[in-house]
């Protein structure tokens, strides 16, 4: 795959887009993503645990954010950190980042199934 391919389809899932042809309405809600792209046909869920991937990517953006968040709040208010501010800022963060970051998971997640994995027959069969 070439870098050009590549770059696009990371993209494509940074902007919750469709990571085969770009189409941006696949979510019908915030939670809620199509079976199959309405425009390309590509099945989003393949089998039974295909988010796993997802998780991971969710938990470790926030894992990124609640990092950021506290080393900054440490750097920024060094030799008194106000630490039950900090706290409550972090343990809010945690709360939301997940809940905000969930769609984006799941595109990045199907961009980076789409490049480990290439599409077969029967797979753009199942699409069509």
């Amino acid at each position: 795959m070439s870098r050009a391919a590549l770059a696009r389809a990371v993209l494509r899932g940074l902007l919750k887009r469709c990571p085969k042809c770009g189409e941006a309405k696949i979510f019908r809600r915030w939670f809620t993503l199509v079976a199959r792209c309405p425009r390309c046909g590509l099945v989003f869920e393949c089998e039974e645990g295909h988010w796993t991937g997802a998780m991971a990517i969710n938990i470790g953006g926030t894992e990124l954010v609640f990092v950021v968040a506290l080393v900054a709040g440490l750097v920024l208010t060094w030799p008194a950190p106000p630490i039950a501010w900090l706290l409550a800022i972090t343990i809010a963060l945690n709360a939301l980042v997940p809940v905000l970051f969930y769609p984006f998971s799941k595109t990045i997640w199907i961009s980076i199934d789409l490049l480990l994995h290439a599409l077969d027959e029967r797979e753009l069969l199942r699409g069509s």
